[in-house]
């Protein structure tokens, strides 16, 4: 990535951006690029030693330097260097503020909605998409699956990326004439400050449950680092909270005061709500009720935690100006997210979905969603990540007696044996043993699952929703749930059709 193409509006004087810093070598520093990765300093780049939970960019300075570092931005001093550096109380805030300067006016025009959240980021973001594209209004998205500009998109890697490619994309939108972005904002990330001068037009925090506690320590400092979307929002800006979430009420003690915000809420009074909700597995219709007016409406996915980020997406478009007939034209033509409540069909008699579901409270919700609406057996095939916070694994176990039958299998190992995170799990289904069954070969387990599905039942395959590998140890493997359940479909319900349906568990 050549970074004329990423930073086209030329350099940031770091003097002027950061007043009351202190610099050794130099009276100001003029920045033209920057990175945090010493493997991608090009001659005269500024080079930012951002201290991370596991390194020290200071540790890299040598490496920096051997590759054509012009400059340095540092929380201390280093007079031996023979190098310009700016010194700054913390590296990560300072770094993210240049990447948003060398991004330009173009970039920092972008209306920007900031979404966070355990669950529904995805979802919610890409609802606000859909319904700007009915108004019209060309829309960005950056977050789990994709990086688009509006325009063009890439698969993404990091829910919200680095501040360096998030700019690089905020500048991509403000050359494509790109007026808005949708954007996931994890807890990691705003922990780390990577949206750091990001000026959100609207806030919405979908909830906040248990999760990232193998990074966050407790979940007191997982809830406060949701917080810090707050502190991004554009005075003018709204934010949007989630009354339903546990969390709810408390998060609207931080918001700025003299901020506006908007409640939603399905179960008691709230500014956008819906009525009269009816639930299929094909999607959910609602009297959609906020304060520009009431609106019926069809949203062709299922469940009601998606009638939820519906509220949610459209109290943040509303407040941007667009009209309630194109936020309800935007909902009934959504086309859903990959991998979020994804229909797997063949033909079959019986509904396979495969699902993100990777928490505790997100499994529990979707099976909740599905029980009423599922006339026969409720199958759920899940698992739960390795290297990860392990005090959710007997929560999944639990969350997924929910389900009639369970198969526990593989998630993403990692460096953890399988069979030792299938036992974790295992043990938070006491009371239902007898309702679930070890299967660590995931395409094994999947395949199980839908043999012993009959007419009438639906299979849920839950957490890993669009992800395409699977990774064992060391190694990245092509998997992709939606892939194999369709194979599994085709070879037994059509290429084998005399195949039996059900084996015993």
């Amino acid at each position: 990535m050549d970074p004329a193409d990423v930073y086209p509006s030329g350099s940031v004087s770091l003097r002027s951006l950061f007043p009351d810093s202190r610099f050794v070598a130099a009276s100001d520093i003029f920045v033209t690029a920057i990175t945090d990765r010493a493997e991608d300093i090009q001659a005269g780049m500024t080079f930012a030693a951002v201290r991370g939970a596991r390194h020290d960019g200071a540790d890299f300075l040598d490496a920096a330097l051997a590759r054509g570092a012009g400059s340095l931005l540092l929380d201390r001093p280093r007079p031996e260097l023979p190098l310009p550096q700016c010194i700054v109380p913390a590296v990560r805030a300072a770094y993210s503020r240049v990447c948003a300067a060398l991004a330009g006016p173009a970039a920092a025009a972008v209306n920007v909605v900031g979404v966070t959240g355990t669950n529904g980021k995805s979802t919610t973001t890409w609802m606000v998409r859909s319904m700007l594209q009915s108004a019209g209004r060309r829309c960005g998205v950056l977050g789990t699956i994709e990086y688009h500009d509006g325009v063009h998109g890439e698969p993404a890697t990091l829910t919200t990326p680095d501040p360096r490619t998030l700019w690089h994309w905020l500048a991509r939108m403000g050359a494509a004439e790109t007026r808005y972005a949708a954007i996931e904002l994890s807890s990691h990330a705003l922990h780390q400050r990577r949206a750091d001068g990001v000026s959100l037009a609207a806030a919405i925090v979908t909830n906040v449950t248990h999760e990232h506690l193998d990074y966050h320590g407790t979940f007191e400092a997982y809830w406060e680092s949701k917080t810090r979307i707050f502190d991004l929002l554009h005075p003018a800006g709204t934010a949007i909270v989630n009354l339903d979430d546990s969390m709810g009420r408390r998060m609207t003690s931080q918001i700025p005061s003299g901020s506006l915000w908007l409640s939603v809420s399905l179960r008691d009074a709230a500014d956008v709500s819906a009525s009269k909700v009816e639930l299929s597995l094909s999607g959910a219709s609602f009297r959609l009720e906020t304060p520009w007016g009431c609106r019926w409406c069809r949203l062709p996915v299922a469940g009601e935690h998606n009638v939820v980020n519906a509220l949610e997406a459209a109290a943040a478009v509303l407040s941007l100006g667009v009209t309630l007939d194109d936020v309800v034209q935007g909902l009934e033509t959504f086309a859903g997210v990959p991998g979020r409540l994804e229909r797997i069909d063949v033909g079959q008699p019986f509904t396979v979905l495969v699902d993100y579901a990777h928490t505790d409270d997100a499994l529990a919700r979707c099976l909740r969603t599905l029980r009423p609406l599922t006339s026969g057996r409720l199958i759920c095939v899940f698992g739960a990540g390795g290297d990860r916070d392990r005090s959710k694994r007997p929560k999944m176990g639990a969350a997924a007696l929910g389900a009639d039958a369970a198969i526990i299998t593989s998630d993403n190992p990692r460096s953890e044996d399988p069979r030792q995170i299938a036992l974790e799990i295992a043990a938070g289904m006491a009371d239902g043993r007898d309702r679930a069954i070890v299967e660590l070969d995931r395409e094994q387990a999947i395949r199980r699952a839908i043999i012993q599905a009959q007419p009438g039942d639906c299979v849920v395959i839950a957490g890993k929703g669009h992800e395409q590998e699977q990774i064992i140890g060391m190694t990245r493997r092509p998997f992709d749930d939606r892939r194999v359940a369709q194979q599994c479909l085709q070879d037994i319900w059509i290429n084998r059709p005399a195949l039996p349906h059900r084996i015993s568990a």
